[in-house]
């Protein structure tokens, strides 16, 4: 291996290790220093990946994972010396032991790190806080999610997320927010929210916007994981929980086959279903089947009947998309966002023909900016043999996207209509 390659490489493992260990070490860290201290947490976590990039340039550790913990912990203690913060540490941290180094190391345990991410994810969602700025500060925190990847979710700039960050975190210090978990009816009523961000927090896996990455499982597993911990506990056990945990199976049953070996998509028509995973299908079901207990119905009921009519079919061909229409109707209902808007004229589109899916997108001025809005039109056009249009829909679809796969796709599409 050249030096280049060898410094890549450790560039790409450290990047790897930030996305996916990034926000467990925050909120550990966190919880040492407190909510209302959570710049510091997060130095201390920067601080460790850039230690990371330069030692391990004479030696890569045999357990990354775990070198990264050892650092931050040290560091952390050094920090509390220095301080002489340790004795402010919350009195719920006590029975651990006096000794710091043995405190930090045993919030550093597995079910601790568990504990701690869900004590962040709620306190997140504390009611203090505005709901666009809870998810945007837990997916700053939790998924280590950038500025960028953030504003990709919430379809704003950088500019905002990092206006929304900054209330968030000047509201934790007037409020004296605690890292905890609300009890009973309090933790009923943030539940929504923390189901919004595990959302959020897959569709950024599933779709990622890192250029040259179109799906970062590390950010599916965590999604799925941090749901399940919500299944542990009977208050925040509830159908609607189930039914974001059915969806998130369906879809990561799908991805052996939503890339070649070559690196490019492959659409869902084109997909050799053989290639999907059955236990993680079963494990949908079994989901789905849990979210039918009570009487109401979320967003998520409807997106995992969605996907599961998918599963459930033969073939692309065979797809009953009368049915998948009626439920982006009743999705559109109760959640009338532009994404919805346009999965429904697609769904449309096999129903009643491209025409009738075109006037339907039309009307979606919001989307303007988005590369998945001019490449469903130029399939459209495409369909409707109105080549010229389509290669303009492509050509400013080209513009927009980042993702070096999804490039690739709209570049296959405008070549396939040139000469047309």
């Amino acid at each position: 291996m050249t030096e280049n390659n060898k410094y890549e490489h450790i560039n790409q493992l450290v990047s790897h290790l930030f996305r996916h260990e990034a926000g467990k070490m925050t909120a550990v860290l966190a919880r040492m220093f407190g909510f209302d201290r959570i710049e510091i947490a997060e130095d201390i976590v920067q601080d460790t990946l850039l230690k990371a990039l330069n030692e391990w340039r004479s030696k890569i550790p045999d357990n990354p994972s775990a070198w990264l913990y050892r650092v931050a912990k040290n560091q952390a203690l050094d920090l509390l010396r220095r301080e002489k913060l340790f004795n402010e540490i919350s009195q719920e941290l006590t029975y651990f032991s006096d000794h710091e180094e043995n405190t930090l190391g045993k919030l550093f345990l597995s079910d601790e790190i568990e504990d701690s991410q869900l004590r962040m994810l709620f306190a997140c969602c504390h009611p203090a806080i505005a709901l666009e700025s809870q998810i945007t500060l837990s997916l700053k925190t939790l998924a280590g999610l950038n500025a960028a990847e953030i504003a990709r979710a919430f379809l704003t700039t950088e500019d905002t997320v990092n206006k929304r960050l900054y209330r968030a975190k000047e509201k934790i210090r007037s409020e004296s927010i605690e890292l905890e978990v609300p009890q009973s009816k309090e933790l009923t009523a943030r539940l929504e929210a923390v189901l919004k961000i595990i959302y959020l927090i897959f569709n950024e896996g599933y779709s990622s916007s890192y250029p040259d990455q179109l799906i970062r499982q590390d950010l599916c597993e965590d999604a799925i994981r941090i749901c399940l911990l919500l299944t542990r506990n009977p208050v925040t056990n509830q159908p609607n929980t189930n039914a974001l945990l059915a969806l998130m199976c369906f879809q990561v049953a799908r991805f052996p086959a939503r890339i070649d070996d070559k690196g490019a998509i492959v659409l869902l028509q084109d997909q050799d279903r053989s290639l999907w995973d059955n236990f993680m299908t079963s494990r949908a079901y079994q989901f789905f089947r849990l979210s039918s207990a009570g009487i109401e119905i979320s967003e998520y009921h409807i997106e995992a009947a969605i996907a599961s009519y998918h599963a459930s079919s033969e073939s692309f061909e065979k797809t009953n998309w009368e049915v998948i229409l009626r439920l982006y109707n009743l999705l559109a209902d109760l959640k009338p966002t532009p994404f919805v808007y346009l999965s429904r004229a697609i769904a449309k589109g096999y129903v009643y023909g491209a025409k009738v899916a075109l006037e339907d997108l039309e009307n979606l001025y919001s989307l303007n900016q988005s590369y998945i809005y001019h490449t469903a039109k130029g399939d459209l056009h495409s369909e409707l043999t109105d080549y010229t249009l389509a290669r303009q829909c492509y050509e400013k679809a080209l513009t927009l996207v980042r993702s070096e796969p999804e490039k690739r796709l709209i570049e296959k599409k405008l070549n396939q209509i040139k000469g047309l």
